[in-house]
């Protein structure tokens, strides 16, 4: 697999997990990973996982400040070769729906999907409101993929670790980026193989 180029946004939604997984497995498959993390992700970050923004900043290729609009990921010449914001606060899919692009994480959404590029949300809130459905809405028809955090159970996980890697390796799969589970459902169940 030739290497690839990603953005990935970590927003202040719990879960935050499945972004720092997603960064760590991106790298694993050997792509360049380019990173925001907003200030509220940031604190959830380190309240969730003990990692801090800043050690996350040195696993990665580059990182952008939220506010910074002069960033490359604000203009459509950037080209990633996908942009995934994990976790996906309910306010980020709002903007992201709506067009609203005040910070960098949603005008490189914004650009994402005006370049017809893979935009992956992956939302994290529940019970969903009528407002957070009709956002998801607006936003697959506007060319996003929503990918709600909703781990698998079909490859009978033993630990939290192999619940967040199910999500994770639905993003991979979906950014067309490597697989972390090699798993495959056929006749009688899974499989556990090489792809």
């Amino acid at each position: 697999m030739s290497r690839k180029r990603f953005l990935v946004c970590i927003t202040g939604a719990s879960g935050a997990v499945y972004g720092l997984r997603t960064v760590r497995a991106l790298r694993e498959q050997g792509h360049s990973v380019h990173l925001v993390v907003t200030r509220w992700g940031a604190k959830t970050l380190e309240y969730e996982t003990g990692v801090t923004a800043s050690e996350l900043a040195r696993e990665v290729e580059r990182v952008y400040d939220e506010d910074d609009l002069s960033a490359p990921p604000a203009s459509g010449s950037f080209r990633p070769d996908g942009v995934v914001v994990v976790p996906c606060s309910m306010k980020t899919l709002s903007a992201v729906a709506a067009g609203l692009a005040d910070n960098l994480v949603v005008r490189a959404a914004d650009c994402t999907l005006k370049e017809r590029r893979p935009l992956i949300l992956v939302v994290r809130e529940m019970p969903y409101n009528l407002v957070h459905l009709r956002n998801m809405v607006s936003a697959a028809e506007a060319g996003a993929m929503v990918l709600p955090a909703s781990p698998a159970f079909w490859h009978r996980p033993r630990t939290i670790d192999d619940l967040v890697d199910s999500v994770v390796d639905r993003i991979l799969a979906l950014l067309n980026a490597g697989s972390l589970l090699n798993a495959t459902w056929g006749e009688g169940g899974y499989t556990l193989g090489q792809e």
